[in-house]
């Protein structure tokens, strides 16, 4: 499935949400520092629909098609609240770092000011990242549908035994894996639970989706990597088995024998606002210490 590349624009910004960190008070307090500095900049401020900043309005989901910008200021969670907000609307993000890790929200805090500047002044460069599509189909129909930036994580959750999970791409079996569950990723999610579940880092521009065992039973179950413009299926292969499906970190129902989770490219992309010097590389190194010994 080809992507629509078609983006955003940092001409002409009028409207912003911003996202905080919710069980962070700083988070909250800077919130409405950034809010101040937004309104001084003539700009029209809301607030995520379940999230209350002082003095101002909460985004209504009609309202959507009318933001031009949201401003995370948290961590990856936060920034995974964001495009699960946004839904297929493509407004661009800019991250603050207000938690731990912060691979998405790169930017530092005392930075986003500057950085906010610049978006204003239309010399920051957005960036795409794919994501996937995933359906459940039960019985011929489809009961759930959503979308993950990261990753979709099929688990077998609080019961003792391994899941047997058969993998199969355009309708070909690939293999079985008895596992805890796997993983499937991204580029944007390979440095996230895949690379904890042992599987490889995908640079971001790569047109591909990785697929982790986690925990396999059997040493021969290794990461898969798959170009993105296939469809991907699983199904729980033992009938007295059931699983759990999570979407960029939340649950997003349960799985039973015959369910067929489908994954595939999604045509649209989310779109990141990043300094021109940004290199993923300096990325990695700076983040996960990549390379050090």
């Amino acid at each position: 499935m080809k992507s629509n590349k078609k983006g955003p624009s940092l001409a002409n910004i009028k409207t912003v949400v911003i996202v905080y960190r919710p069980e962070s008070p700083a988070a909250l307090k800077f919130s409405s520092d950034v809010t101040t500095w937004l309104q001084k900049n003539k700009l029209t401020v809301w607030s995520h629909p379940d999230q209350k900043i002082p003095e101002v309005p909460k985004l209504k989901m009609s309202q959507l098609a009318k933001v031009d910008l949201v401003v995370v200021l948290g961590g990856d969670g936060t920034y995974l609240q964001a495009v699960q907000m946004l839904g297929q609307h493509n407004a661009p993000i800019l991250g603050a770092n207000m938690g731990s890790l912060g691979f998405l929200t790169d930017i530092r805090k005392e930075d986003i000011f500057l950085a906010l500047d610049l978006t204003l002044k239309n010399q920051m460069e957005l960036r795409p990242r794919a994501m996937i599509d995933v359906k459940i189909k039960r019985a011929g129909k489809i009961v759930i549908e959503s979308r993950a930036l990261n990753d979709v994580v099929i688990e077998r959750g609080p019961f003792s035994h391994l899941i047997n999970l058969s993998i199969f791409s355009q309708n070909h079996l690939v293999n079985e894996v008895k596992a805890d569950g796997l993983v499937i990723s991204t580029p944007t999610g390979s440095t996230a639970y895949n690379l904890a579940a042992g599987g490889p880092i995908l640079h971001p521009e790569v047109k591909s989706v990785v697929v982790t065992p986690i925990c396999p039973h059997a040493l021969t179950n290794r990461p898969i990597i798959f170009p993105d413009d296939q469809t991907l299926t699983f199904k729980i292969s033992n009938k007295k088995q059931r699983a759990f499906l999570a979407v960029d970190g939340r649950n997003a129902g349960d799985l039973r024998a015959n369910d067929e989770v489908m994954i595939s490219r999604s045509q649209c992309d989310r779109w990141m606002i990043k300094k021109p010097s940004v290199n993923y590389f300096d990325l990695l190194r700076e983040k996960l210490k990549f390379g050090e010994r």
